[in-house]
């Protein structure tokens, strides 16, 4: 799976303007209700559930917070630079300013598990996330995210 199959232009922000890790879940489903067509209130409230289950910040600066949808047809990436990092109760208790959500059908099995898998290896590539950190734009954000080396990294 290549994150190019799952992310669009549309789907990638940078300097995303939060104060609080729910202002951030709750703009993060507002994205994803554009892009999937499925109501902002029901994605948020997955994410709320998954939250509830253990936080998603999984450390470095980095929360990949996911859930699934009946409604859902497929797998949707949407990624996110912070303008000023959020608390999210992240392993390290360290702010959070990168963000991967990962949406999927209630029916999504192994290739839910790989995407996630995916999207944490490549997070954990320090060169890939310094550059994110550095990007200003968008367009920059989403085509450091889709080359073929950060699809690959780790």
């Amino acid at each position: 799976m290549e994150l190019m199959e799952i992310l669009s232009r549309e789907s990638v922000i940078a300097g995303l303007g939060v104060n609080s890790k729910k202002q951030l879940l709750q703009s993060m489903s507002e994205l994803a209700s554009g892009v999937t067509g499925l109501p902002a209130h029901d994605i948020f409230a997955t994410l709320k559930e998954r939250e509830r289950l253990g936080a998603t910040g999984v450390g470095s600066g980095i929360a990949i917070p996911h859930g699934k949808l009946v409604d859902m047809e497929r797998l949707y990436g949407f990624f996110a630079s912070l303008e000023t990092p959020v608390a999210f109760d992240a392993v390290d208790e360290k702010p959070v300013d990168l963000v991967f959500l990962l949406l999927g059908p209630e029916s999504a099995g192994a290739d839910y598990l790989k995407a996630l898998a995916r999207v944490s290896r490549m997070l954990g590539d320090g060169d890939l996330t310094r550059k994110l950190r550095a990007c200003e734009e968008s367009a920059a954000l989403f085509a450091l995210l889709t080359e073929p080396a950060a699809s690959h990294a780790a």
